[in-house]
Order: C-alpha cells, then sequence, then structure tokens
C-alpha cells in the first residue's frame, strides 16, 4: 500500500506540471496576440520555476535500484581520531538530521552510543520518506574531517574519520533469509536518554547474527518488543545491503575494475583548516560553503553522486 501511495503520487506530479505547461502555453499565445509584456515577464518567471520542477523529476529517474524507493537507515560510526573522531560522528549525526528535515522526511534516532568524553560512538536513524535510500546511499562511505582540534591544550591539526553506512528498509527482499537459529538475543538496561521507564527496565535489545557476526543494538522505544522489531528491520536491511555491495563488487570484478574498500579510502573529505572546503573524491564535487553542507544542505553532493553513478554503470 506503502508503494502504491508513492506512485500515485508519482503520477500525480507528473501530471500536475503537463497540465502547468499546457496553462502556460496558453498565456503565451495570449501574451503574444496582446502584446502584454508584463504577462510576458511573469510566463518567464513561471517556466523557469517549471523547468526546476522538471530537472527534479529527472533526478528522480537516475533512483531506478530496486529498493530506491524505500526507507532507509543511516547508520554512523566514529573511526579514527579518538574524541574528535567522537565529535565528528555527532556532526554527521546532526548533519543527517537537518538533511532529512529539510525534505520533509520523518527521522528519528533509533540507537545511539555516547562517546567517552564528547560526541557519540554511533549512532543509527531511521529515515522514512519517499526515496529514502536512494537519495541517502549516496552518504555511505568515509567521511574525512581535517581542523584545529577543540580538545587539545595545542589546539593542533587533527584528522578524523567517521564510517556511514546506508541501508534499505526492507520486508519482502529475496535476497535476505534470517533463521531464528542464526540469531543471539540479549536484552539490557538502556543507557540512553528516554525516560524513567527506559533506563530502569531491560527493554534495549542486541541482535546478533551468527553467520556474518552483525550486531544490531535498539533502545530508543520503551517496548522490548518494539526495540526487538526494529533491531530486526535494521539487521534485515544491513544484510541486504551487504549482499547488495557484494554483487556489486563481483560486477566490478569481472569488468575489471574491483578495488578493496579499505578504511582510509575516504569519499568525501571536509576542510576546516587551512582553508575551507568539502569535495567529493569520487565525483570532484566541491563546495567552500562548509558551515551550510553540515547544517544538512548536501542534496548537491547527492545529485552529483547520482549523476556519475549512472555514467559509471
Amino acid at each position: 500500500m506503502q508503494r502504491l501511495t508513492r506512485l500515485k503520487e508519482e503520477v500525480g506530479r507528473w501530471t500536475s506540471l503537463e497540465e502547468r505547461l499546457r496553462s502556460l502555453g496558453e498565456l503565451l499565445e495570449l501574451a503574444e496576440a496582446e502584446g502584454d509584456d508584463s504577462l510576458r515577464d511573469e510566463i518567464a518567471s513561471d517556466l523557469r520555476g517549471a523547468a526546476h520542477e522538471l530537472q527534479q523529476f529527472e533526478l528522480a529517474l537516475l533512483l531506478s535500484g530496486p529498493y530506491d524507493d524505500r526507507d532507509a537507515f543511516i547508520s554512523i560510526q566514529a573511526g579514527m581520531g579518538g574524541t574528535d573522531a567522537q565529535d565528528w560522528a555527532e556532526m554527521l549525526l546532526r548533519m543527517y538530521i537537518r538533511w532529512a528535515e529539510s525534505r520533509g522526511y520523518e527521522v528519528h534516532v533509533v540507537d545511539q552510543s555516547e562517546g567517552d568524553e564528547a560526541g557519540i560512538k554511533s549512532a543509527t536513524l531511521e529515515v522514512r520518506g519517499p526515496y529514502a535510500y536512494g537519495y541517502a546511499r549516496a552518504e555511505a562511505g568515509v567521511h574525512r574531517l581535517i581542523r584545529l582540534s577543540p580538545f587539545n591544550a595545542a589546539h593542533t591539526r587533527q584528522t578524523s574519520f567517521a564510517r556511514v553506512e546506508v541501508m534499505p528498509e526492507v520486508d519482502d527482499a529475496p535476497e535476505v533469509v534470517i533463521r531464528p537459529e542464526d540469531l543471539r538475543i540479549d536484552v539490557f538496561r538502556s543507557g540512553g536518554h528516554g525516560g524513567q521507564g527506559v533506563n530502569t527496565t531491560d527493554s534495549a535489545v542486541r541482535l546478533t547474527h551468527l553467520p556474518t557476526g552483525i550486531v544490531v543494538t535498539c533502545q530508543n522505544e520503551r517496548s522490548q518488543i518494539q526495540n526487538r522489531e526494529t533491531a530486526l528491520r535494521v539487521l534485515r536491511g544491513r544484510l541486504l545491503e551487504r549482499e547488495l555491495q557484494r554483487q556489486a563488487e563481483e560486477r566490478a570484478r569481472l569488468r575489471g575494475e574491483y578495488r578493496d574498500a579499505a578504511f582510509g579510502s575516504q569519499m568525501r573529505t571536509y576542510y576546516l583548516h587551512p582553508s575551507t572546503l568539502v569535495k567529493d573524491h569520487r565525483t570532484n564535487y566541491e563546495t567552500s560553503n562548509v558551515q551550510a553542507v553540515l547544517d544538512g544542505q548536501i542534496d548537491e553532493f547527492i545529485e552529483a553522486y547520482l549523476r556519475w553513478n549512472v555514467a559509471a554503470q
């Protein structure tokens, strides 16, 4: 039903744009017949808006993957860099929350592990909205931050890393089969925010997928059952993303393009010192407006990735 609703909305957007362009065509004929320059200017403004809308539709056509229209889980893990890396992971968490909110998506934190001194060790977001996974998957990879560290007395330059994983939310993927005997389920007391009921009951759930060693934790809900269901959805998405990555690597290997994915092979670098710049190393798209990017304005990077990804296939 969700898929049907989204398809109806998509058809409705195309139909609305078609009707809008037809009306502008009729107005243009009227303006030409009457020689009305003010009406021509108004029509030109409306046409620019329609052209922008058409460009967004064209971008949506690039989202042709089998799961691109699904909701998404975004997982962030602090990497090398100690406290700076944990602070960097929290900055990315804030960036993705703001990005999702700016697109009108529903977003909430599924799980979060606080850092030792500052920031976070890891966090998982659930993002719900049209083509959430299709857009968010452009962010998967290692993100590198270069800045003057606020966490040491010498205020020296520090390089920090964080890994971002993006998984589709699926219940019907034929590639994923989870057998009950492959799971180890542990429950424990939540250590995060959520009120007295969360923190004083064994509501948090940790799932371990024994064949792969993948561990998923969820502790944001008061109910252990709800946390278990959410953790299963995250695990299912993570297993699917793992399989899709394996298939992509196999295709690349057959084409002679395969390279091992190393943690140091960052896909994007954020420079805060000595100059300000954000550069995506896959597409070479860059901007000097680092603060806007950290405030969630990453759509230009996502669009560049989608076009680059289609060209690379």
